[in-house]
Parts: C-alpha cells; structure tokens; sequence
C-alpha cells in the first residue's frame, strides 16, 4: 500500500512541475529537445531515489537539483565532443571569436546581461526569477546557505543594473 501512495504522490509531483523543470533546462540548453530528455531524466532518477527509500523532504528542490546535475553533465559531454570535433577539423577559434558567436547565437539583450555576470549570481538569479525558487529552496538545490543565497541574489541584481545603466 505504501509503494501505491508513493506512486500516486510522484505522479502528483510529476504534474506538478514537469513543465517548470523542462522550461529550466530548454532555458539553459536552448534545445527542446534535449531539454525534453533532460526533465524526463530527471524524474527518472527522482523516481529511482523515492523507490529506493530516500527521504525527500523538498521535491521541488530535489528536482531541480537533479535537472542541475544533468545540465552540468551534459555541457560537459557537449563541450569535450564539440572541442575535440573541431580541433580535429582544423578548426582554431581566436581569443575574442567565441564572445562573438556566443553572442549571436543568445540573440536577446536580457541574456546577454545575464551572461556577463559571474556564475554564482547568474545561477541564482535564474533559479529565483525564471525558475520562482525561493532563496530556501535555491539554498536547498546549490548546497550553500540561505543567507549565502539571497546575498548572492541581491550582488546580482546590483551587477545587471550596472551592465542595464550602461546600455
């Protein structure tokens, strides 16, 4: 009976934020569906540790810890493959060329500010005002203090207003 409860509950979290934990990754990966494949691994190892028997007191943060981890995984497999394949091609990239490119490619003027900031504040940032974390929650999926978290937050807000006063 109680694998039946814990069937229904993570169905019920599945509803509940699948969509949120797919719009977080196509965000971070720009690909639908990779970022398909990413959410749905996520709920796939969530599933994994909830039959297993871990004790998961915060889903939501659970969740998008996992998603992180994947994120994290997958750019790392990207990165080596798509440096390697170029390399071998002959391909060498100037200094400044990547900057370029990656602006292009993101394309969006919000983006491009959030890019500019140091990863710790643009990784809050994004957990807490795309994702709707709160500084707990955020705290819960990083593995560092609320404090630590809201007064990253706050840095990084003061850093976008800066690079916005610019423009």
């Amino acid at each position: 009976m109680q694998q039946l409860d814990k069937s229904q509950q993570f169905l019920a979290d599945y509803e509940s934020f699948s969509e949120a934990i797919f719009r977080h990754c196509f965000f971070r990966v720009s690909d639908r569906e990779k970022a398909r494949d990413l959410m749905q691994d996520t709920f796939v190892k969530a599933w994994q540790q909830v039959t297993a028997g871990a004790d998961i007191k915060n889903m939501r943060a659970f969740l998008y810890r996992v998603a992180n981890n994947l994120i994290i995984d997958e750019y790392r497999k990207k990165k080596a493959y798509s440096l390697d394949q170029m390399q071998e091609a002959g391909f060498e990239l100037a200094s400044q060329d990547h900057l370029k490119i990656e602006k292009i490619v993101e394309g969006r003027e919000a983006l491009e500010m959030l890019e500019q900031l140091d990863d710790k504040y643009k990784e809050v940032i994004i957990m807490r005002y795309v994702d709707d974390l709160s500084p707990q929650e955020i705290a819960e999926v990083v593995g560092e203090s609320e404090n630590l978290v809201s007064v990253r937050i706050h840095r990084g807000l003061v850093r976008l207003r800066e690079l916005v006063n610019k423009v």
